[in-house]
């Protein structure tokens, strides 16, 4: 297995927490609760996801965000620049480690002032100073919650990683950066790629390119290989992805065949 992903984190606190992280992130925040987390990103005005992470509720007016791909000294940077005279602070935690703890009901939060345990159902993801391990990454794969590598940031639009199904992008609150694209999107249907798990012939890298017949169909979210295979998380164009069913595999240039597990459409 690979190395494992660190634990990047930050704090957003203070009486205005809620208000800003409601205003700047994509799910409904105001209706998150103490002692729970909520899937959520962070958009650039054209709707394309610049951070996607866990929301944890720590208490009334404090928040902490763990980065599900990204750098969080460089996120506190960049929202730093719209604080304004909101009463609050961003601080960009050291870097930790992530495990796996038993199973806790989704979206409950346990916490202590060096660990954080998230609810994941099957399992909970810890964020600990002490030794990490990759447990986790499996059946979040299989359960289609993204990783983003840097270099994917900023590249991808919600539809693509079918964030709406997580609650982490909602159509129906108010204003946030992206809004306006992320609705103009959902209801005029022009979202044109989504994602899938999938098993793959051989290994990929993140951030591959899947071609047929050296047409562009899709590209390579995340990857872990296991005893039976190579289980990817990929963004497929919907196109080719009506041409899949889970009973045969699919072709792709470079030797490579394809075979469909789960898809999620919105």
């Amino acid at each position: 297995m690979p190395t494992t992903h660190p634990a990047e984190t930050l704090l957003l606190e203070g009486p205005d927490a809620t208000a800003f992280a409601h205003a700047q992130f994509s799910s409904k925040v105001s209706s998150l609760a103490v002692d729970h987390w909520q899937f959520s990103a962070w958009l650039d005005p054209k709707g394309r996801v610049r951070a996607f992470f866990h929301l944890a509720r720590l208490a009334d007016d404090r928040y902490l965000l763990l980065l599900r791909g990204g750098d969080a000294t460089t996120m506190v940077q960049e929202l730093q620049r719209f604080v304004f005279r909101s009463k609050l602070s961003l601080t960009a935690l050291p870097a930790r480690s992530l495990a796996t703890g038993p199973a806790l009901p989704l979206h409950d939060i346990v916490h202590g002032d060096d660990i954080l345990s998230l609810g994941c159902s099957t399992h909970s993801m810890i964020v600990t100073v002490g030794t990490g391990d990759n447990a986790w990454r499996l059946p979040q794969l299989h359960a289609g919650w993204p990783w983003l590598a840097s270099h994917l940031l900023i590249e991808l639009l919600p539809g693509a990683l079918s964030l709406q199904r997580l609650h982490a992008v909602a159509i129906d609150k108010g204003c946030y950066p992206g809004q306006e694209i992320v609705a103009r999107l959902h209801f005029r249907g022009g979202h044109k790629r989504h994602l899938h798990s999938v098993t793959l012939s051989q290994a990929a890298d993140i951030g591959d390119v899947l071609r047929r017949d050296g047409r562009d169909v899709g590209c390579v979210l995340d990857v872990i290989a296991t005893d039976s295979g190579v289980d990817a998380l990929v963004v497929l164009n919907d196109d080719f992805a009506a041409q899949a069913d889970s009973d045969r595999s699919y072709a792709l240039d470079n030797n490579i065949a394809i075979h469909p597990r789960a898809s999620w459409p919105a």
